[in-house]
């Protein structure tokens, strides 16, 4: 019953997004917009880094708050140890899978990378400290917010098997391989010189 909670909370709150939220304000189909990607830094490039900031907020925000009703649930009832750890590590698979493939767009969503931010803040501080960490480090040294990303879940990778083991490690195996599939264009358009930098996003909104 808990394996089943776990993965209906996560997909249904990964289906929230904050592209569609900022869509119907502006007006604007931002998933079929720009980059055509249903994310803060599309929502950048097209609207401004406050609406950009907006979206990560809400996509941030959705995977925590799923994380910790579920963990809620699961102290209630009980449920402590390995078994609650497997648990929240699939609510953040489906979290993310919600995010990337949601039935409010026709299951064509965004990347997930704000939403595995909200998921380590959730997870485990010390997780999030390192990932986030790593996230920003190689975002400005390489300029690139694919990079950081990339690293990002290398960090959570290995972080994850030292904090609690190979079965959530799995579940982050499976997250790391879909982020992969899902930047396949991204890192196409950084080896053709083709890939905004981060840099030049906010630089066009403050020319």
């Amino acid at each position: 019953m808990y394996f089943i909670i776990a993965c209906f909370l996560g997909y249904i709150f990964g289906c929230i997004h904050g592209s569609q939220v900022v869509g119907k304000m502006k007006r604007i189909d931002i998933k079929e917009s720009g980059v055509k990607n249903a994310g803060a830094s599309n929502t950048t490039i097209l609207l401004g880094w406050k609406y950009g900031i907006l979206v990560a907020l809400i996509d941030i925000f959705k995977a925590t708050a799923a994380i910790l009703l579920v963990l809620y649930i699961l102290n209630e009832n009980g449920i402590y140890g390995e078994t609650q750890t497997l648990l929240v590590y699939l609510t953040a698979f489906f979290i993310i899978i919600g995010h990337n493939y949601p039935i409010t767009m026709k299951f064509s969503g965004g990347k997930g990378t704000a939403s595995l931010v909200g998921v380590l803040l959730a997870i485990d501080w010390k997780i999030a400290v390192i990932g986030i960490g790593i996230l920003l480090i190689f975002t400005i040294a390489t300029d690139y917010l694919v990079i950081g990303v990339l690293f990002m879940y290398f960090s959570f990778l290995i972080s994850t098997y030292y904090f609690f083991g190979i079965e959530p490690t799995m579940i982050v195996v499976l997250l790391s391989v879909l982020s992969i599939m899902k930047h396949v264009e991204n890192y196409k358009r950084i080896m053709n010189k083709e890939e905004k930098k981060l840099s030049s996003m906010f630089k066009k909104q403050t020319e």
